[in-house]
């Protein structure tokens, strides 16, 4: 018969691991115990016949010492809810078993008794730990041998857990399989192939698409999920979440209720993630606003509330929004809704006091300035926290990395803290004030043990080091290792570093070493090597063909080399460049470049130059650098316009010819005496060089750089003064100043604003009376004006329309960049620019625009921006393309780079 064990055992098991819930199972045969137990097949069965496993037991060779206690007969792991075929391996069960049965064959018996009953309760908790099974019960049954003696049948019944097949989410395009992927992995939550089917997984799974579907503004989501049994073994099953999406929320209209001081419509401006509608339909587009989402909203209240606490308005509170619902779209997607949130402004305070406390290592006298509170004024929190960022830096320039700090603050019309109300001193005359006292906590000075780099495996160690303004054995300076990433990013070696990234840069405390701190950056490496191999077009270079090598980490050692072979229908380039960042292992920038290329400017000549140049630069300040410059280029103009010396051949038969004045074949005796007697055409069409012109100068210039990345910026500024200087020999000589400023600023975690303002001027000294056509001043194309043909903004020849280049140029930029992806940017810019002769004054009027739009994108064979441009030119009159005929109001191209 049964004994009362399994209930027993259930009981006490129950106790101990709470409840017998989900798992999965196994079977093996009792013979894998060495159980004396046979085939099935073999041995004969009767209705009273004791089973094990649902095979019938056969008597043992040999029988127990007759009087003797109860034995352990036969033990075996039993899979009879899942026909016997485990997944796990049966011998994985079997190690957690310690349970021993007993052998008949040598014999060998094992007693039953207490100590076997409680290694059965042991092995329960061991399997049960294993997280592999759905149920587990322990059944002993008694078998009594010929001789009267009891033997135990123990029965390890195990179900196993299911495991996962397929995962699949249906329902809904509005989330989609790749970014679900990444906020489980995000959250640490694992569902994937051939793992346990686990309940709280599922739920947590689906609370994350809840949260997701809340984000896309369905906060009615419904979120279920089905487990389907699969063939191809047992316990396999297919996982399958439907995402019933329900309406979308979108807010119409938000009421702030219980303010006085402030406006519905200024702490509405306020809310960064739930807004009102803009009244520019496409921005509502782009940046999703009025989509509800609550998941937000306790950032927006918290802005909310900090925009009082700046206005002094200490104790206010934002409550929890009611959502009124107004009406929903026709289709019945779309749910329209209103947002009323409760406001306690409170009272306003001024400044009564400021003090500051628990400060040793700086003196009040010199953190009292960093924080622009003063008696009187409007308490403004603002103000403190800006206080504390610049006292955090202050502390962490000097190795105090733990620097924390708050305000505290006591109003004038609190009450005294254990007092009775009745004994409490009313409050002082006048309108209430706050004291405020910065409590801060400056915890320990740190010193840098190492340093490390991971995941250079291109860049050698020293490039990286070099550009590290931490030093190891030296305080741990927060701001000079803020200084150091920001240096990295400009060398554009690597992926963008986030200062704020934890992972990117590791700080931990050094073990055994007190007061040390071990900094590690992990690196991701950018392909700065462009191999190109191909053809291309683009307004500036039209069709062209070319080979090229060109890095800017040579053999990772931070040296940017280039050889170009470019030949094309407007353009041929040949090109050998090198530079050294740090010369003989010095902060010193050394190169040179030595090109031959040729460029037709269509309808107006063809420009071939051969040239060189040495380079030579050093530091004078953080991010900033002088530069010196010797240049020297020889340049011929040919397949000039005869349109420059002879208006009337347009209207000729024939049509207008090129001319080329180093080719007398070309020029008539005519043509050319016309030329003589024009001083204009005959300086600046290098008649009296013999169409040659060789220009020898130097160029002194500095360069303030501080723009976060080379390829797609984001923040930082960048000032350029150069100068010019063509005197030291040749057959030109000029002065040339030109000033540049860039800045990019952040608008928000996508967007970004960018502008550019450039000054140039350029007029001929010594024995230059006139400068060629080549080096007078015009605007237009891809890097200036973009709506305009290169070479088509600048004084023209009143007779035919000609740009003849001017002696100075202002030009301007604006962008407005929207990361749709890290390397894929949608850009809205505005360009504006003039240029005129230095007779002549600048004028609003004269101003040439282009407006439009622009798709940026990284092509990883070039190695650069690849753009698509759409331009429309409202301020074009008189600016003829490069066929001398009007320019467009709307334009589009193709161009590399970026416009500044």
């Amino acid at each position: 018969m049964m004994r009362t064990f399994t209930t027993r055992a259930l009981l006490l098991a129950a106790l101990l691991v709470a409840s017998l819930s989900s798992a999965w199972a196994q079977a093996a045969s009792p013979a894998a115990q060495g159980s004396p137990v046979q085939n099935p097949a073999q041995v004969a069965s009767g209705p009273a016949a004791p089973r094990i496993c649902g095979a019938p037991v056969s008597p043992p060779v040999n029988l127990p010492p007759a009087g003797s206690g109860p034995v352990i007969y036969i033990l075996a792991p039993c899979f009879a809810a899942q026909g016997n075929v485990p997944i796990v391996d049966a011998q994985t069960y079997l190690y957690y078993i310690q349970l021993r049965p007993s052998q008949p064959s040598q014999n060998v018996w094992v007693p039953f008794d207490e100590k076997a009953e409680q290694t059965m309760l042991e092995d329960f908790k061991r399997l049960w730990a294993t997280n592999f099974l759905f149920d587990l019960s322990i059944e002993v049954t008694d078998y009594v041998f010929s001789n009267g003696v009891v033997g135990k049948l123990v029965t390890y019944n195990m179900e196993e857990r299911e495991r996962v097949k397929i995962v699949n989410y249906e329902g809904t395009k509005q989330i989609d399989r790749t970014k679900i992927d990444e906020q489980l992995r995000a959250r640490g939550i694992e569902l994937r192939l051939d793992s346990f089917v686990d309940r709280a997984v599922i739920r947590r799974v689906e609370g994350v698409l809840r949260e997701m579907m809340a984000e896309k503004g369905f906060t009615n989501a419904d979120v279920k999920h089905t487990i389907t049994p699969v063939a191809g073994g047992p316990k396999l099953v297919n996982v399958t979440f439907q995402i019933g999406e329900g309406p979308k929320l979108k807010i119409r209209d938000i009421e702030f209720v219980g303010n006085t001081a402030k406006s519905d419509r200024a702490l509405a401006k306020k809310m960064k993630e739930n807004k009102e509608p803009s009244w520019i339909p496409i921005w509502n587009w782009f940046s999703r606003g009025s989509v509800y989402k609550p998941e937000q909203y306790e950032m927006d209240a918290d802005l909310v509330q900090a925009y009082y606490r700046q206005e002094g308005y200490v104790r206010a509170q934002i409550g929890n929004p009611e959502i009124v619902t107004l009406d929903d779209s026709g289709d019945g997607k779309t749910r329209y809704i209103e947002l009323r949130i409760p406001v306690t402004e409170g009272t306003r305070y001024r400044v009564a006091d400021f003090a500051i406390d628990g400060n040793t290592v700086v003196k009040s006298e010199a953190l009292r300035p960093l924080f622009d509170l003063k008696m009187g004024d409007w308490y403004d929190e603002k103000k403190v926290r800006d206080g504390l960022v610049k006292a955090r830096e202050l502390y962490g320039a000097g190795g105090y990395m733990e620097f924390t700090g708050f305000p505290d603050l006591k109003p004038s019309d609190e009450p005294e803290e254990n007092v009775p109300a009745a004994l409490a001193a009313p409050p002082p005359p006048g309108p209430p004030t706050v004291d405020v006292t910065m409590r801060l906590q400056e915890g320990q000075q740190y010193f840098v043990n190492r340093i490390t780099f991971v995941g250079n495996s291109t860049t050698r160690d020293n490039v990286i080091r070099r550009e590290m303004r931490l030093v190891e054995g030296a305080v741990f300076n927060t701001e000079a290792l803020k200084y150091s990433v920001r240096r990295l990013n400009q060398l554009g070696y690597f992926e963008q570093i986030n200062e704020q990234d934890q992972n990117a840069i590791k700080t931990e405390r050094t073990a055994g070493r007190e007061g040390n701190v071990d900094v590690t950056l992990t690196l991701k490496e950018q392909n700065r090597n462009q191999l190109t191999f191909g053809a291309g077009v683009s307004q500036y270079e039209g069709i062209f063909g070319q080979l090229a090598f060109q890095t800017a980490n040579f053999l990772g050692r931070g040296e940017s080399l280039t050889v170009s072979l470019m030949a094309g229908d407007r353009i041929q380039n040949y090109q050998l460049a090198f530079t050294e960042p740090f010369l003989f292992d010095r902060n010193i920038t050394a190169g040179f470049d030595v090109y031959k290329r040729a460029l037709q400017y269509i309808g107006y000549y063809t420009q071939k130059s051969t040239g060189g140049n040495l380079m030579m630069g050093f530091p004078v300040a953080d991010f900033s650098r002088m530069f010196l410059t010797y240049a020297y280029e020889a340049t011929r103009m040919t397949d000039i316009n005869e349109l420059f010396v002879n208006p009337f051949c347009a209207f000729s038969e024939q049509g207008c010819s090129v001319l080329t004045v180093s080719d007398p074949g070309s020029i008539t005796p005519e043509l050319m005496e016309t030329i003589r007697l024009n001083p204009f055409l005959f300086d600046s069409l290098m008649v009296g060089a013999g169409g040659r012109r060789t220009v020898s100068k130097i160029i002194p210039s500095f360069v303030h750089n501080t723009v976060d990345n080379p390829i797609f910026p984001n923040v930082g500024q960048r000032l350029t003064l150069a100068l010019d200087l063509a005197m030291l020999g040749g057959n030109t000589q000029y002065y040339k100043p030109r000033i540049e400023g860039v800045r990019f600023w952040r608008h928000t975690s996508r967007t970004s604003f960018g502008i550019r303002g450039q000054y140039e001027f350029i007029a001929p000294i010594r024995d230059t009376k006139t400068l060629p056509l080549f080096e007078k001043l015009w605007l237009g194309g891809e890097y200036s004006i973009r709506g305009f043909d290169i070479r088509s903004v600048g004084p023209t020849d009143p007779n035919t329309g000609l740009v003849l280049g001017g002696n100075k140029s202002l030009l301007f930029n604006a962008e407005y960049l929207f990361s749709i992806v890290p390397q894929v940017r949608l850009i809205a810019f505005y360009d504006a620019g003039q240029v005129a002769n230095d007779d002549e004054p600048f004028g609003i009027d004269k101003f040439r625009t282009s407006t439009g739009a622009e798709v940026r994108f990284y092509m990883p064979v070039l190695n650069v921006p690849f753009r698509l441009i759409f331009a429309a030119n409202p301020q074009r009159a008189g600016v003829l393309d490069n066929n001398l005929r009007p320019a467009k109001n709307f334009t589009f191209r193709f161009a590399v780079g970026s416009t500044f």
